[in-house]
């Protein structure tokens, strides 16, 4: 960090402007390999100075930038920005970057993108409490950037203003990119402005990244149903992942416990080769030894024959004592006998096992194969279930018509009691014409003897002609107003009809798509038990093999045993001819021929060492079988739930396609009574 300040300071004075003392001191108290500059306001001489350092720099591999100021309100601010930056774009060694509360909006999305794009050595990014998603366009190159970046592992985007648009983006980044599927890729994306549409985005984009396994959607006005599509599908990747850390750490296990074996294994066998090594030697010094004495025993002999009578009594004791070694060696060898028929017959019940625990695997793959097949039925009877789901709809589909021709009569009797008013209507103008008619007439029948009562006849006549005008006007409006409200009535129940119709056709598509994604799951599923099955296969096989190459082992220890017996017999010969020629030295010879024993009695032992590794090996190949055993039940397991999973998912559309018929039949019912009732 020292050179880095001298750089720092270097390149300020040469650009003409001083080093901020706030970075310096930073700089002095920060440890090695981070560079803290939170909540520093950072000038453009000083970004500009950080842009041609950084790419040089080998040592600083997390970079913190958060509340730096270096938002886009001002142009030297944003070029700033756009230093830094342009800067880290050829860095190779920074890991983790940190550019909360900066305000970056169009143009820092469009410098992240290109940072993104040519960058290779960034594993985090956090990106908090900026404005990226105001400018689409501009948001569309940062997730080009994303899309083609392949070591990013986390980025957080909380508090971006990041639309639907913005979340379609990307979605398409997510979606498009191979390398970013092989990654455990973990944006945070809490707090925006996601909404339905980019939810919806989000969540199509998920079942072709299937190692995504953690994404956070809090505060973004996404609905529930949406939400809980995207943790289940989380839930399928987290499932996933679990399961290849699991075969990973298994192999990875078996892997270190064959190469241990080996090694006992080359062990053992260099510990043999020099065993048989020091026998030899131990033989031919013996051999040498025995010939030196021989010459001087000779001599000795020729010297001493006198005293031949006193080691003729010292000779049949010794005899004595050699019958009795022969007897013990014959004892020897009938143990060494009865111990390899013991071992014959341990070998052939491992065999036996073999051969069961053989049957059984058979057996226990015939039983996946018929769950496999159970599983195939059952998606066949879902996929009944589904064309009697879309019978039921088309029969809804009906009874929408059949509502439809309803509204229609009642329309066509709206349209007759109008005519009928009408016709009423005609008639009172009929009965109060005929009745200023009569009044006419009486009129001028009484002209002569009702003179004086002329004038209020007159008024009473205007008076009743108002009224009746004015009944007429009242009727004419009410005709009107009938007329309005029967069409306004028969546009809303058009409408009412046509958005329950798109509502009914939208959830039954999401509702075919996800029963699709559901059978596709299931058929993984069984292509991943098929495949864990097959592996288990290779495992039995490889165990076989294994067994064998013990066996070979075994059969060659076995042979180098007896070729010691017989370089041994060859050994007791050679004794016997010593002591024929040589009877004074055979309390010697009898001491070496109990080393011999000794020795005998140590590959014996080593002969039994093996035999327990043997049935060692036998045990952990069976909890191996165990294990594989545990993990189809647990295979089962999953199956069982994912058709409960389905079976209740059966159950809520039928519920809910009886709520829509429901709903339907209620309107239907209702609708004519709202269009008889008088307005108030």
């Amino acid at each position: 960090m020292e050179e880095f300040r001298r750089s720092y300071s270097r390149l300020c004075k040469e650009s003409g402007a001083e080093p901020q003392e706030a970075v310096l001191q930073q700089l002095h108290q920060l440890p090695r390999g981070r560079l803290d500059l939170a909540t520093q306001s950072l000038t453009v001489d000083t970004c500009r100075a950080l842009g041609k350092l950084l790419p040089r720099e080998t040592l600083c591999t997390e970079l913190v930038l958060s509340d730096c100021m270096l938002s886009e309100e001002g142009g030297q601010a944003r070029q700033g920005a756009t230093l830094l930056l342009r800067g880290l774009c050829a860095n190779t060694v920074l890991r983790f970057l940190d550019l909360k509360g900066n305000n970056l909006r169009a143009t820092g999305a469009a410098a992240l993108g290109k940072l993104l794009q040519q960058n290779k050595s960034i594993q985090s990014l956090t990106l908090e409490w900026n404005n990226l998603g105001t400018w689409d366009d501009a948001f569309a190159t940062f997730c080009g950037g994303l899309a083609a970046n392949g070591t990013l592992q986390q980025l957080d985007l909380r508090n971006n203003q990041i639309s639907h648009k913005g979340a379609e983006e990307l979605a398409l980044a997510l979606k498009g990119n191979a390398t970013l599927q092989q990654l455990g890729f973990l944006p945070d994306l809490r707090w925006n402005n996601i909404g339905l549409l980019g939810g919806r985005a989000l969540m199509n984009c998920l079942p072709s990244n299937r190692t995504l396994w953690r994404l956070d959607l809090a505060g973004n006005n996404i609905p529930g149903d949406v939400l809980r599509a995207v943790e289940q599908a989380m839930g399928h990747n987290q499932d996933r992942l679990t399961t290849f850390q699991e075969n990973h750490a298994r192999t990875h296990v078996l892997s270190r416990e064959v190469q241990r074996l080996r090694e006992e294994k080359s062990k053992q066998f260099l510990d043999l080769m020099e065993t048989i090594d020091k026998q030899r030697e131990e033989m031919a010094k013996s051999s040498r030894a025995s010939a030196a004495r021989i010459g001087q025993l000779q001599e000795a002999l020729n010297e001493r024959h006198s005293i031949i009578n006193a080691l003729k009594a010292k000779l049949q004791m010794t005899e004595a004592a050699l019958a009795l070694s022969e007897q013990k060696a014959q004892d020897l060898g009938e143990l060494l006998a009865t111990a390899e028929r013991e071992q014959l017959s341990l070998s052939q019940r491992q065999a036996k096992e073999r051969r069961l625990e053989q049957q059984e695997a058979a057996e226990r793959e015939s039983k996946l194969l018929r769950d496999l097949s159970a599983a195939n039925e059952k998606n066949l009877l879902l996929q009944n279930q589904v064309d009697e789901l879309e019978g039921k709809v088309k029969c809804q589909q009906e009874q929408l018509f059949q509502t439809r021709q309803e509204l229609t009569s009642t329309s066509a009797q709206l349209k007759m009691r109008a005519i009928q008013a009408e016709e009423r209507l005609d008639m009172e103008k009929r009965r109060s014409r005929q009745s200023l008619e009569d009044s006419e007439s009486l009129r001028i029948k009484e002209v002569e003897h009702m003179s004086r009562h002329l004038e209020e006849s007159e008024r009473a006549m205007q008076e009743r002609v108002q009224r009746l005008e004015a009944v007429r006007l009242s009727l004419e409006e009410e005709l009107s107003r009938v007329k309005a409200a029967a069409l306004s009535e028969r546009g809303q129940a058009e409408e009412e009809l046509i958005k329950a119709k798109s509502q009914a056709r939208l959830e039954e598509q999401q509702r075919l798509a996800h029963l699709e994604e559901k059978l596709r799951l299931l058929v993984q599923a069984r292509d991943e038990a098929q495949g864990a099955c097959l592996q288990q296969k290779q495992a039995v096989v490889e165990a076989q093999t294994r067994a064998s190459q013990l066996g070979l082992q075994l059969e060659g220890l076995r042979r180098r045993l007896e070729e010691l017996q017989q370089d041994l017999s060859h050994k007791d010969e050679e004794r016997v001819a010593e002591v024929s020629r040589v009877r004074v030295e055979l309390q010697e010879q009898n001491g070496r021929l109990q080393a011999e024993l000794a020795a005998q009695e140590a590959l014996r032992e080593k002969a039994a060492a093996l035999e327990r590794q043997l049935k060692v090996m036998a045990s952990d190949h069976r909890e191996a079988l165990l294990d594989r055993e545990s993990e189809n039940a647990s295979l089962r397991e999953k199956l069982r739930l994912r058709e409960a999973e389905i079976a209740r998912i059966r159950d809520e559309e039928a519920q809910r396609a009886s709520f829509l018929q429901n709903a339907v039949l209620a309107y239907v019912q209702g609708s004519p009574v709202r269009t008889l009732s008088p307005p108030k």
